[in-house]
């Protein structure tokens, strides 16, 4: 392209060469500027050693007076005046002290002479002056300070103090660490506190590739760090909770699949995951994709998981267990039974949407679906939670769409939005969530702002 979108002229690799090929070829043509650009650097270096010399000629005033005992010599040679001060001309050109050649020359001691070449040889500085014997106080007390009446020149303002980097706002990428900055203090400033019940959210959307499974897992590790007691449910037959978590989830380890099918307790299936402490995860495995056909069959088929939760919650309190805070159901990509078994077990649902045009597609039908769910199975079952995610700032469709979900669902949308992040998509190859992967990432930052968010809503209803 060579154009920006508000169509100011952006050169391009074609035009700079073209740019400049002409500037080489317009240097040939007048060789005759760079003579007198080179003529001129040679009479400025000149004019620089002139004003060189006339700095150092006071230096040359204090000669030793063998140079004038050698020009007197020289007068003596040639017999006559005259010749004697063409003689001494140079000297005296090279040399303001050359006044002694004016004098007779057999007036000229040569062992004063000899001793005003000492003198003047001899050093006058502090650190001279202390190697004869004396401190360097002394010479100091030697050097009697001149008065001047040169005003003193005034002090140079000093330079303005360097924005630290919290407060630096002078470019884009300043602007946005900045604003990350202070949505971390805020967040410090916020306490999570437990609810009053045990929560039990169901995330789906029919539709795949929205982040389901990541806002599952993030949301669940970052109300683990702050201390609640989570519990996630893999019902998803692909397992990616389960890697994400870094639980085992092969096909000859016990799942949720054995807990809907063959009526195995929650508590012996459950899982804690090794990097966050309070946080379990009830596997899933590749068995469950085949249990959708295999629960057609059974009776209270819809049921099934929400019995199994309710057992659990039993068991924990006659174990002396705390109870859990927090159950989170990880749904797979579609409207199958095994999502009617969530949204039957659960009592809110928080839905992400893509910031693109699919998404609000998939979200009529969805709502649709737990329409149905209200009527026949569970009349508990709401809509609490809308999570934006994948949110693109750069592109007007994310803005567009952003504003069309928040139009409609004014109460549903949280504040908190989740941004493309290359962290959040590498977390699950070390088998670990953002939360822990990279904490002071911005996906982090976000993913833990839209958990408290949650939980504080928990508190107002």
């Amino acid at each position: 392209m060579s154009s920006t979108e508000s169509g100011q002229r952006v050169p391009t690799f074609a035009s700079l060469s073209s740019f400049l090929t002409g500037r080489r070829q317009a240097s040939d043509r007048h060789p005759e500027q760079r003579t007198r650009v080179q003529t001129s650097e040679t009479t400025a270096a000149e004019a620089e050693t002139t004003e060189a010399a006339v700095e150092t000629a006071p230096e040359t005033a204090t000669a030793p007076a063998d140079a004038v005992k050698a020009s007197t010599a020289a007068s003596d040679s040639t017999g006559s005046p005259d010749t004697a001060g063409a003689a001494a001309e140079p000297t005296v050109d090279a040399t303001p002290a050359a006044e002694p050649t004016s004098a007779d020359p057999a007036s000229v001691d040569p062992d004063a002479a000899a001793a005003e070449s000492d003198e003047a040889d001899r050093p006058t500085s502090s650190s001279d002056a202390s190697t004869d014997g004396s401190t360097g106080e002394d010479a100091a007390d030697a050097i009697t300070p001149v008065a001047t009446d040169t005003p003193a020149a005034p002090a140079a303002a000093a330079p303005a103090a360097a924005p630290s980097p919290a407060t630096d706002e002078s470019t884009p990428l300043a602007r946005q660490l900045a604003n990350e900055n202070r949505r971390r203090e805020r967040l410090k400033a916020k306490d999570i506190k437990r609810p009053p019940a045990t929560r039990y959210l169901t995330v789906s959307n029919q539709k795949g590739g929205v982040g389901k499974t990541t806002t599952a897992v993030n949301i669940a590790a970052a109300l683990a760090r702050a201390g609640l007691n989570v519990l996630v449910v893999d019902i998803d037959p692909q397992g990616n909770a389960s890697t994400a978590l870094g639980i085992p989830h092969s096909a000859d380890v016990d799942s949720i699949y054995d807990v809907l099918l063959d009526d195995v307790p929650l508590a012996d299936v459950l899982v804690p995951c090794p990097d966050i402490e309070n946080l379990l995860c009830a596997p899933a495995t590749i068995h469950l994709a085949g249990a959708e056909i295999e629960l057609v069959s059974l009776v209270a088929r819809e049921q099934r998981l929400r019995r199994a939760l309710d057992q659990y919650e039993t068991h924990r309190a006659d174990s002396g267990q705390e109870r859990l805070d927090y159950v989170i159901i990880d749904c797979p990509p579609s409207l199958g039974l095994l999502t009617v078994n969530a949204f039957v077990a659960a009592r809110e649902v928080v839905i992400p949407i893509q910031c693109e045009y699919y998404a609000l597609e998939g979200l009529s039908q969805l709502l649709n679906n737990i329409s149905m769910i209200q009527k026949h199975l569970n009349a508990n079952l709401k809509v609490s939670t809308i999570l934006l995610t994948m949110y693109d700032g750069r592109t007007n469709l994310a803005a567009q769409v952003a504003a069309e979900v928040r139009e409609h669902f004014p109460h549903e949308v949280l504040d908190a939005v989740i941004p493309r992040s290359v962290r959040i998509s590498e977390a699950p190859s070390y088998q670990q969530t953002v939360i822990t992967y990279d904490p002071s990432s911005s996906g982090a930052l976000s993913y833990q702002e839209a958990a408290t968010e949650i939980n504080e809503r928990s508190a107002s209803s």
